[in-house]
């Protein structure tokens, strides 16, 4: 067994749809990014790499790579579990930080698209949301962080 954590960052932008866990959200913002920039998906991704010992999300599909470019991700996340190959998922946790939108109605359905994405039961799935209280960046409005931990066999 292995463990690997995750976490990334995006700025909020106009004019730019909002996925968080695969699901789009309406709200005023975005996740400015090269790909759909979903910062959930991408900590999970980064999660499930560093488990692996397979570098990072960077590495294995880098924004310089316009094969990227709007790409969605869970297709990110569909292409990590064959990297991460014979690893299989027993578990993740995931904490997404932002102001608003409330994220909460949302959460099931952010469970079953990372559960398809990599092939495994939605119980070994938890995605989790707060606030910052109003402080920083994420408290601000300005942008969005995520972190993920899991365990893979």
């Amino acid at each position: 067994m292995r463990i690997g954590h995750g976490i990334d960052f995006h700025r909020l932008v106009e004019n730019r749809d909002l996925y968080l866990g695969g699901v789009k959200i309406e709200y005023e913002k975005g996740l400015l990014g090269h790909s759909d920039a979903d910062v959930l998906l991408h900590a999970i991704c980064d999660s499930l790499l560093g488990a692996a010992a397979k570098r990072d999300i960077g590495y294995h599909f880098p924004d310089s790579d316009e094969k990227f470019k709007g790409i969605s991700s869970l297709k990110l996340l569909e292409l990590t579990r064959e990297i991460i190959l014979p690893y299989k998922v027993v578990n993740i946790d995931a904490t997404v930080i932002a102001q608003a939108p409330k994220l909460m109605p949302h959460i099931e359905k952010m469970r079953e698209n990372v559960a398809k994405a990599l092939d495994t039961d939605i119980n070994n799935i938890n995605i989790k949301a707060t606030t910052s209280e109003h402080m920083g960046y994420c408290g601000s409005g300005e942008g969005m962080e995520a972190h993920a931990i899991c365990l893979v066999d």
